[in-house]
């Protein structure tokens, strides 16, 4: 299995009462999944995601990716983790707007010692993004969209397992959003998981699972 949750819960202090964000959550998830999470905003969402990227240590149960237990890891093998096995999309415009789009996408290959180059699978991916042309461009000079997919190439340039993406259409127009679910299709068909957060129902029949999360519970519907 690529990815095993087990009875992950997170637990905060609210006031003088404990509050549990995730709530015993158990999920599964193989090569080629395609994954959306929906639920309303405070529900736990960018907590699961956030716990399994390696981001929130969870206060009790289990993460295993290919049979690892990731808690288990110290600091430079939970970096190597988040550097090699999972890809993210975050929220927002995450890009650094004093390099090019070229050297967004490749830096993340730098942070560990690798074998080959990163430009021409940079330039690889930008094409695959549909933004070959803006290599040489400046985040300011970008739109929404582009940036959008600026954060998808940047997350799978060290060939995740899993690429995790929360709300990556919020901003999007609708035909932007189409393209870029369109894009986490081609995704999964390729091998690599997408586990993906979302307010927007329209895109959950992109994939091939639809959860629920609701005070930190996640439940699988059928679709």
């Amino acid at each position: 299995m690529l990815l095993e949750v087990k009875d992950l819960t997170k637990e905060y202090q609210r006031g003088k009462a404990p509050f549990k964000a995730i709530d015993r959550v158990n999920l599964s998830v193989s090569s080629g999944d395609f994954v959306s999470i929906i639920g309303r905003s405070g529900s736990g969402k960018s907590t699961l995601l956030n716990l399994i990227a390696g981001l929130l240590s969870p206060t009790s149960g289990s993460i295993e990716a290919d049979g690892q237990d990731i808690l288990s890891y110290h600091d430079k093998a939970a970096s190597l983790y988040r550097n090699s096995k999972i890809g993210y999309v975050p929220q927002g415009h995450s890009v650094l707007a004093n390099l090019t789009v070229l050297d967004n996408v490749r830096l993340p290959f730098y942070f560990f010692k690798r074998a080959g180059g990163a430009e021409e699978k940079a330039l690889s991916l930008l094409g695959q993004v549909g933004i070959p042309h803006l290599a040489p461009s400046y985040p300011k000079e970008l739109s929404g969209g582009e940036l959008r997919r600026v954060s998808i190439a940047r997350a799978l340039i060290n060939d995740p397992g899993i690429l995790i993406a929360d709300e990556p259409t919020s901003d999007l127009d609708t035909q932007t959003t189409a393209e870029i679910m369109g894009l986490f299709r081609r995704i999964s068909g390729s091998g690599t998981a997408v586990l993906m957060v979302t307010h927007e129902l329209d895109t959950v029949d992109y994939g091939n699972r639809v959860l629920t999360m609701a005070s930190g519970r996640l439940t699988e519907r059928v679709k």
